[in-house]
């Protein structure tokens, strides 16, 4: 079984929409800036990747969160050819801390705020109709479990379409808690160079819409790109520290869903946070299952434009990647000056773009969270799929979803 995504929306502090977010990310342009909402005397720290779309400089408001859900969810609809209207599909949204800001503004500065909306479904229903919704709150790789989520619906017959999200707004709890972790405070996201300092939290929000392949399109006006292959685990190994062996795991499981080696992954987009303990783990785990293959995938980390959106960073990746299959085009991982001697055999992108020479097919998207949620997918070029009307694609890459098995 393999599906189709017919639709994609997001938003994050880099762009407004999947084109403008893609293009940010080509030029290598950052989301970072001075904390807006919070009052920087109180962190060590005193930047991170928000959206600036506050009423005022130090004027926080509610509901931005579900702001941001509603723009990706509409966007996405819409580019499915879907409208308005959701009450027969199934909504899938991946959070870390849902409206927990809400929260904050209205226990401590009496903002209003009704508990129902700490619900996505109040927003789905009332916006689009939505009568069946579900919200996944799983750490980081929350977004590409609900993506596991949606494929295990379609494969069931449970649904013909399915849109699944993620969406995460920092909160000054959170921050707080992150400002304690590290020895020094961190100035920006610097994936697996010997200058990281840490992990910034990032803000967005973004859905794909999913169908079975099967099925055909349905109203979209194209298909965007095939999903081969989602795996996850949940290891417990530690409360924040990442376990090397099964994240490895989880990448080998994909693969096996997806019916391909790692000679035939293009592209990798990491997880990549910046942090010494992630860094470590994830490229400890690449260089285990991309062993003997030379060169290496490509591969970038996302998080140093967009900083870490926590729920909505898998499915940010994924978006990402399918336009980078698109359009033959790699993004860079900023602010990699001085890479960690655990990534020297990686073919990792930094500095600028890059535009291999061959075509890209294949997509591999990292998303690992605290507790040991590990979430992995392999997403496949539509051009390249072999749909009818498509570019063929090797023999060696086998059947998509071969071997099967229980997640």
């Amino acid at each position: 079984m393999s599906w189709v995504v017919t639709g994609m929306g997001a938003v994050a502090s880099i762009g407004a929409g999947t084109g403008e977010i893609f293009a940010s990310l080509v030029a290598g342009r950052s989301g970072l800036a001075e904390l807006r909402g919070y009052d920087r005397s109180r962190f060590r720290a005193s930047v991170a990747y928000e959206i600036d779309d506050r009423p005022a400089p130090g004027v926080d408001e509610p509901l931005r969160a579900t702001r941001w859900l509603e723009q990706a969810v509409g966007a996405a609809a819409a580019d499915a050819g879907l409208g308005d209207d959701l009450s027969a599909v199934p909504v899938l949204v991946g959070t870390t801390l849902r409206e927990l800001r809400s929260v904050e503004l209205s226990w401590r500065d009496g903002v209003p705020f009704d508990a129902r909306d700490l619900h996505f479904g109040t927003m789905l229903r009332r916006r689009f109709g939505a009568a069946d919704t579900h919200t996944v709150a799983n750490a980081c790789s929350a977004s590409l479990y609900t993506l596991a989520l949606g494929t295990d619906l379609l494969d069931l017959g449970h649904a013909d379409t399915v849109v699944v999200a993620g969406v995460d707004t920092i909160t000054e709890s959170t921050y707080g808690l992150l400002d304690r972790c590290y020895p020094e405070a961190p100035d920006r996201v610097r994936p697996f160079d010997r200058a990281r300092r840490g992990m910034l939290q990032g803000e967005g929000a973004v859905a794909v819409v999913l169908r079975r392949e099967s099925d055909g399109p349905g109203a979209a006006h194209r298909v965007h790109a095939r999903v081969r292959g989602v795996a996850v685990n949940c290891d417990a190994h530690h409360p924040s520290a990442p376990e090397t062996g099964n994240i490895s795991s989880a990448i080998r499981e994909a693969h096996r869903r997806a019916g391909v080696r790692p000679a035939d992954i293009d592209l990798v987009m990491l997880h990549g946070t910046g942090t010494p303990l992630n860094d470590e783990a994830e490229s400890a785990a690449l260089s285990a299952v991309f062993a003997g293959v030379d060169p290496s995938p490509y591969m970038t980390a996302i998080k140093s434009m967009t900083g870490h959106t926590a729920g909505a960073s898998g499915l940010h990746s994924l978006v990402a990647a399918v336009d980078a299959l698109r359009t033959g085009t790699v993004p860079p991982t900023v602010h990699l000056d001085d890479p960690v001697d655990a990534v020297a055999g990686f073919r990792l992108v930094r500095g600028a773009a890059e535009r291999p020479a061959g075509p890209m097919r294949l997509a591999q998207i990292d998303s690992f969270g605290f507790g040991g949620l590990n979430a992995v997918a392999v997403v496949e070029s539509w051009e390249a799929s072999g749909a009818p009307g498509a570019p063929g694609i090797p023999e060696t890459l086998g059947a998509p979803g071969a071997g099967g098995g229980e997640r």
